[in-house]
């Protein structure tokens, strides 16, 4: 099953996944973890299953996985979320553990300041999330979280032992927009709250990569679209984590040679609220969005800077559209700019 298989529910869809270990999430710590590490389960890639793969523990499974308990007691395991954020529910996901998955879990949560872990035996209020529920083999598990409070870290129960192939924390980064304002972010990073809303194609790669931090580790590791046969070119809608002035534009195609796109350009508009969804009619309309960068080529495997002088002059926006010519891959794109604090838009007759 391919991610695109899979049918996300309203919690999910374009949220960001705070345990990925691709933005930044790692295991503080585990109970056990014989047969599989922490780490593996918060990889980004969807898990896979190697029939006649075995190490020296065992058979090789893709995810976390504990010993059998003889002795009582259940398995638990520490998360430290790639930025602080709200929870919106989780994919407890068991693929390909079939007779080794664990029958029940259950989710707390916790906030930390200042960047530290929480250590055994200290005073870290838990907050439970997910209340105790059954899990089955071989499947997603779609839960949704019971608080809407910013936490730092996740602490997930596996009853009493067992194997998670992934963990999937969906939720929304926090940004403080009176402490960033008027500083020059990365307004289009996941890290910061940005958001992919909607896409003419995405064969290829894992899309929502393109707003992660650091360069592209190989060509899946970014946005790419088949070879376009017909007219018309490709594109992506991205929600800002905040709204801001664009200063600068950064276009990586970074891996892709024989598959970069010819050029590019860049859109935006200004809805006056970072929102999480678009409508068909607006998504139509964002064709039409003014520039920010005019259409300019691009080369291969390379940092395309554009600074304040490339740009067309314009005031704040919230959303932005990229546009490539016809077809190809994109492995990271940086909006740059200065958070600015504004009041809604307010609509006649809404």
């Amino acid at each position: 099953m391919t991610p695109s298989d899979i049918q996300l529910p309203d919690f999910a869809t374009n949220a960001t996944n705070l345990a990925s270990k691709g933005l930044g999430a790692r295991g503080v710590s585990v109970t056990d973890e014989f047969f599989a590490p922490l780490e593996r389960m918060l990889e980004d890639r969807p898990a896979i299953f190697i029939e006649d793969k075995y190490d020296d523990h065992g058979k090789w499974m893709d995810g976390w996985e504990s010993r059998r308990r003889r002795t009582g007691g259940h398995d638990h395991a520490t998360v430290r979320l790639a930025v602080p954020g709200v929870i919106n529910g989780f994919d407890i996901d068991t693929s390909h553990f079939t007779g080794n998955y664990p029958p029940q879990c259950a989710i707390e949560a916790a906030s930390l300041p200042g960047g530290e872990d929480p250590v055994k035996g200290d005073d870290t209020v838990w907050t439970q999330i997910v209340a105790r529920c059954d899990l089955g083999p071989d499947r997603h598990h779609f839960v949704p979280s019971a608080s809407s409070q910013v936490f730092t870290h996740v602490r997930v129960h596996i009853y009493p032992d067992g194997g998670l192939a992934r963990l999937r924390v969906y939720g929304t980064p926090h940004l403080d927009l009176k402490k960033v304002a008027g500083t020059r972010i990365d307004l289009a990073s996941a890290l910061n709250g940005g958001r992919v809303l909607a896409w003419s194609d995405a064969h290829y790669g894992q899309f929502r990569r393109i707003l992660a931090p650091g360069r592209g580790r190989d060509m899946g590791d970014g946005w790419e679209t088949r070879r376009r046969r017909g007219p018309g070119n490709d594109w992506m809608i991205i929600a800002l984590g905040a709204p801001g002035v664009v200063s600068d534009i950064q276009v990586d195609t970074a891996h892709y040679k024989g598959n970069y796109p010819h050029s590019c350009a860049v859109q935006g508009t200004n809805f006056g609220a970072v929102t999480s969804e678009l409508d068909e009619a607006e998504v139509a309309a964002a064709e039409n969005w003014p520039l920010l960068l005019e259409k300019c080529e691009l080369g291969p495997d390379r940092v395309h800077d554009f600074d304040h002088e490339t740009l067309v002059s314009h005031g704040p926006v919230t959303h932005v559209r990229l546009a490539i010519f016809p077809d190809g891959g994109i492995s990271r794109l940086r909006i740059f700019g200065k958070v600015v604090m504004q009041d809604p838009i307010v609509v006649p007759g809404s």
